[in-house]
């Protein structure tokens, strides 16, 4: 196959998709249908970039678009794979046109599984942790015949679902069972978004996406350039890969929280697990398991921290939400093409380097969604953005947050980092009423430094409830110095970003894990054999689909690692 890159047309040349942006469960058939591309159009401009006859281009497939709205037109952008007519010409036209680097042989994006399991395989490797890492290493190691055994110390995605509602309209928090702990993980509660700048040379991206495709998420993940799936599609989804897990020789097991680690001269040899629901503690056998922890699991850190296991301390961000009107993005992103139904609700991405060396950047930008209550922890305020798939809400978005190093900010050992968080939540609980609202200033009183009295025409999202004042006190000086710096600068490049009554909500201390745990080249522990740190809670990942391909690396390099260790192998 050949793939052609940089194919562009006009937005009248591409046909609009006559469905609904439906979000599950009330969805069709007819919403689930893959969208028209304007295949003859996109023939054309093959032909005429190979310098050949369309009649010599036997298949065409759209493999990624995008949009280009730097200039007044605004451009759809297409990679196309073909092939043609004659697939023994397919050399030689690749070779006429070599160093053209929008001409190029498709590459092989297929998945081989390293290694398989041997009949009856024991001890089963354990993969802690049922997020996107853990998901995708559970279902990798069950794809290679070695039966996983899951434990996931939060509820199954519906009951978490209803958990997770309990804080935002009854103000009721459980802890085990919330947007950051249970089936799905804190990508569940999120805006679904499927796109990351990690090296990829294997394309374990593409299986990922495929894999959610394979589980009902929709099949425009594949091509779109900042695919997403959104939080009430991501339970469908979630309960169909989990259903696979099983079918191939898996098993989840849920409300079971690995409280302690079993080490014998530097290699595991067991979990000790409490079931949640009975209370009671075994241990469960092992020699290989996978940690997929998710970035909020602070009491798995202490622990894994106080057994010896090798932690250290790694950079992260803290700030607030803030909330836009979304035609306020949308005509600043795509101009008089703002509403056109081929290009949804518009993305933003932000940096400003401030005068005190400070870095503050747009981080989640959830278009069309809200703000939600994140907190995994009682008498603390977390906040997060997510969007459902028809992104369709009244408001933009975004997490504004300042980096932060812990050689410079929060010095005292890896774990540091774990009591910052805590204190700036503690706080937020109180500067919000002691009741889980969120404190809450409008960006024109934050910049001027005085607190908000009333809300203008943005109103906040975020549930159960904001408490307007003043946000000086949330974060350390040097990040409000910062942000009220780059708010004025933000506003120069999309016009309306610091309207005044644009409304801020804190604190964003969730940004990625605040630890991270070392690994080597087989992918284990620096210190303990048979301990594989993953995904973003081992500092690792950042987003769904990050996690998801290092959830796949691990789970290969475990199970080539258990192969190797069989006598006779």
């Amino acid at each position: 196959m050949i793939r052609l890159t940089e194919l562009k047309l006009s937005l009248a040349d591409v046909p609009v998709e006559h469905r609904r942006a439906a979000d599950a469960p009330t969805e069709t058939e007819a919403d689930r249908a893959p969208p028209p591309h304007p295949t003859a159009a996109l023939t054309r401009l093959a032909a005429q970039a190979l310098g050949i006859a369309e009649s010599d281009i036997g298949q065409l497939q759209v493999f990624k678009r995008s949009f280009d709205a730097r200039k007044a037109e605004l451009l759809a952008v297409y990679i196309v794979d073909l092939t043609l007519t004659d697939p023994a010409a397919e050399a030689a036209l690749l070779a006429r046109h070599a160093g053209n680097p929008h001409i190029v042989a498709t590459p092989d994006m297929g998945w081989t599984a390293p290694a398989h399991a041997p009949a009856g395989l024991t001890p089963r490797p354990v993969v802690v942790g049922f997020g996107p890492c853990g998901i995708f290493a559970a279902l990798t190691l069950a794809q290679m015949g070695f039966n996983p055994i899951v434990l996931e110390r939060g509820r199954s995605v519906r009951q978490r679902t209803k958990d997770t509602w309990g804080l935002w309209r009854k103000r009721v928090l459980t802890p085990e069972s919330n947007v950051q702990f249970g089936e799905g993980g804190a990508g569940l509660f999120s805006d679904g978004k499927l796109y990351s700048q990690i090296k990829d040379p294997r394309f374990l991206g593409r299986k990922v996406m495929q894999e959610f495709v394979n589980a009902g998420a929709p099949i425009e993940i594949l091509y779109e350039a900042h695919p997403h799936i959104g939080t009430f599609k991501l339970v469908k989804v979630v309960e169909h890969m989990r259903d696979e897990i099983v079918r191939l020789g898996g098993e989840i097991r849920f409300e079971q929280h690995v409280s302690d680690v079993l080490i014998d001269n530097g290699a595991l040899r067991g979990l000790v697990v409490r079931d949640l629901a009975s209370g009671q503690t075994q241990e469960l056998r092992c020699d290989h398991a996978v940690l997929a922890l998710g970035h909020s699991s602070r009491d798995t850190f202490e622990m894994l921290h106080a057994r010896g296991v090798d932690i250290e301390a790694k950079p992260f961000s803290i700030g607030f939400r803030v909330e836009h009107p979304q035609g306020v993005i949308d005509r600043a992103r795509w101009g008089r093409h703002a509403g056109h139904p081929l290009l949804g609700a518009a993305e933003y991405r932000l940096v400003h380097h401030a005068a005190n060396g400070r870095a503050v950047y747009s981080f989640c930008m959830c278009p069309g969604g809200t703000v939600v209550a994140a907190t995994s922890e009682p008498e603390r305020v977390v906040t997060n953005g997510m969007s459902q798939y028809s992104r369709n809400e009244r408001n933009a978005n975004a997490g504004i947050v300042v980096g932060i190093d812990p050689a410079r900010d929060f010095p005292g050992g890896p774990l540091a980092g774990i009591a910052l968080q805590r204190a700036l939540e503690s706080h937020a609980y109180v500067l919000g009423g002691r009741n889980y609202n969120a404190p809450g200033q409008l960006v024109g009183d934050f910049v001027a430094g005085r607190d908000s009295q009333q809300l203008g025409e943005v109103e906040p999202s975020y549930k159960p409830g904001v408490t307007l004042g003043s946000l000086h006190s949330a974060l350390p000086a040097y990040a409000i110095e910062a942000m009220r710096e780059a708010f004025p600068a933000f506003g120069k490049k999309i016009p309306g970003f610091d309207r005044f009554d644009a409304v801020l909500t804190g604190v964003e201390t969730r940004t990625s894990s605040p630890i991270r745990m070392p690994r080597g080249d087989s992918l284990q522990s620096t210190n303990v054999r048979g301990l594989y740190p993953a995904g973003e809670g081992a500092g690792y990942a950042g987003g769904i689909l990050s996690a998801g391909v290092d959830g796949i690396k691990v789970a290969e390099a475990l199970a080539r690692e258990a192969v190797a260790l069989l006598p006779n192998v």
